[in-house]
């Protein structure tokens, strides 16, 4: 009867971890490298760069503002990490929104890169856009455990008002398309280049659950994720961030990274991380 009650409970314990497993996703603007930036060139940071996103280890990194020779630099300095993604256009230097995962524990089922454009199939902009913008997306598998969840990262354009409005739009209803073709948890990480308060927000937080404020255990550090690489001033805004589907997943941590060497940051951005349960 003892050993009944034992197998029984051992059961139930590994249901439970199979069905509500944990991911720890990041967001993180790397801030490209062919800018002048003086003593905070990609360069001079690049190093402070790779160890921060080495030490947090997520199983998920959306980058943005990430060129090719960073993707390699921070890859070949990294094994644990294999990428994914395509740059927004074809040029030189070009711009990725790519996905950083643990390649040890995660499998690739599917991915893609689409626009946020009239046309999301072709590389391009529309409405008061200043860039093309990207999305990239795929779905992961969990190795082990054969846990599946999408994972979209995002950088939305700085200029267009209603370029950010179309784009939020979009990024809703490719969700609910992928979660058709398979209803798995899904993750939505990015810099937006807009605060909560701006309008176009406004469906992303009643769609979706916005990781800092559904964060069971309180978050960690402060709100602003814009810092401009100014060391002496407060940041103010939060513009990175991090959101999750309602109805199958559980935000218990949150965190704004604001480590800092030599009195400057590794980025003009704070990267932010999320400890997500799957249902």
């Amino acid at each position: 009867m003892k050993t009944k009650n034992i197998s029984t409970i051992l059961f139930i314990l590994f249901a439970s971890f199979l069905f509500c497993q944990t991911i720890d996703v990041m967001s993180f603007n790397i801030r490209l490298a062919s800018v002048d930036d003086g003593e905070n060139h990609w360069n001079i940071r690049k190093d402070k760069v790779k160890d921060l996103i080495s030490y947090y280890e997520a199983d998920f990194v959306g980058l943005q503002e990430a060129q090719k020779p960073q993707i390699d630099y921070l890859l070949d300095n990294n094994s644990a990490y294999s990428f994914l993604g395509r740059p927004r256009t074809d040029e030189a230097n070009a711009e990725f929104s790519c996905i950083f995962y643990l390649k040890n524990k995660y499998k690739v089922l599917e991915q893609n890169t689409f626009w946020l454009s009239e046309n999301p199939e072709k590389s391009g902009k529309s409405w008061d856009a200043a860039y093309p913008r990207i999305v990239t997306y795929a779905l992961f598998e969990n190795i082990k455990t054969k846990k599946k969840v999408w994972v979209l990262n995002t950088h939305f354009d700085h200029v267009g008002v209603i370029a950010r409005q179309k784009s939020a739009e979009i990024i809703l209803e490719k969700i609910k398309t992928l979660q058709k073709k398979r209803n798995v948890p899904a993750v939505l990480t990015g810099d937006f280049n807009s605060v909560e308060s701006d309008s176009w927000m406004k469906p992303l937080f009643e769609n979706l659950q916005e990781a800092r404020s559904n964060s069971v255990t309180k978050p960690y550090a402060d709100k602003a994720t814009w810092n401009g690489f100014k060391f002496n001033e407060k940041p103010s805004e939060q513009i990175d961030f991090i959101f999750s589907s309602k109805n199958n997943t559980k935000v218990l941590k949150y965190r704004t990274i604001t480590d800092f060497y030599d009195y400057k940051y590794p980025s003009d951005h704070f990267p932010i991380v999320a400890k997500i349960q799957l249902k």
